[in-house]
């Protein structure tokens, strides 16, 4: 395939691919594909293609996001990581709040299943706290972000709001932030929704963005925005990248 020519501010915007077709899935990735560098497999997609779906987006050239939020006991989820890490997930989601020793046995599951399948080092997410809450407590983010720490994971999912602390209480870690709305576009079903600006300045490392691209009227156009938006807001924009 042909190497793609991405846009500058692609590096930090992963695709939701929120569909039940991988058919359409890869069509609307591959219309996309200058403005993404990963894309999202999700429930509904993973659920319709399995394990298809990673390697169709693999062989367009994405990394690839696995967002199954797993959460079961740690002997359940370090098999299923295992497998998932074999199968080319870049990136792997799990819910924080299944506890240390399930987060642990997701993060060592994903990175022996890419090893043993020569593949590189994958990064196994801790999702904290959904951007469709409110009314969470407190203390509920810094601990799940400390039980990720303890746990060996390599990144975070977070609202763009916690991002801020989440670099502060684990600074090696990856920000990645859905609930991603460019100024204008409705929320949806987000409660703590960010414009992709705010969301670079906070730090975060990679946005997901789903229906405010793929749901628009011409979602080249819409993307090509949004990946403008972020390019001018990333510092490293500065620095030639």
């Amino acid at each position: 395939m042909t190497p793609v020519i991405r846009e500058p501010g692609s590096e930090h915007l992963a695709l939701a691919l929120d569909l039940d077709d991988l058919v359409q899935a890869t069509r609307l990735a591959r219309r996309l594909r200058p403005f993404f560098s990963t894309v999202k497999v999700g429930l509904e997609l993973f659920s319709a293609s399995g394990p298809e779906a990673i390697e169709t987006m693999r062989e367009l050239g994405f990394e690839v996001f696995v967002d199954l939020k797993l959460h079961d006991i740690p002997t359940t989820v370090g098999k299923a990581a295992r497998v998932l890490g074999a199968l080319g997930a870049d990136l792997l989601t799990v819910h924080a709040a299944g506890g240390v020793d399930m987060l642990r046995a997701a993060a060592d599951g994903l990175a022996g299943g890419a090893e043993a399948a020569g593949l590189p080092a994958p990064v196994c997410l801790a999702v904290t706290i959904l951007t469709s809450e409110v009314d969470v407590p407190a203390h509920l983010f810094a601990h799940r972000v400390a039980l990720a720490v303890e746990a060996g994971c390599g990144g975070l999912v977070c609202a763009a709001a916690e991002v801020h602390d989440a670099k502060l209480l684990a600074p090696r870690m990856v920000a990645v932030v859905p609930g991603i709305r460019p100024a204008g576009v409705g929320v949806d079903d987000q409660a703590r929704p960010a414009t992709p600006a705010v969301a670079i300045a906070a730090g975060a490392d990679l946005l997901v963005i789903g229906r405010a691209v793929t749901a628009a009227a011409d979602p080249v156009v819409a993307a090509a925005l949004v990946c403008t938006e972020v390019a001018a807001a990333s510092p490293r924009s500065e620095a030639g990248r």
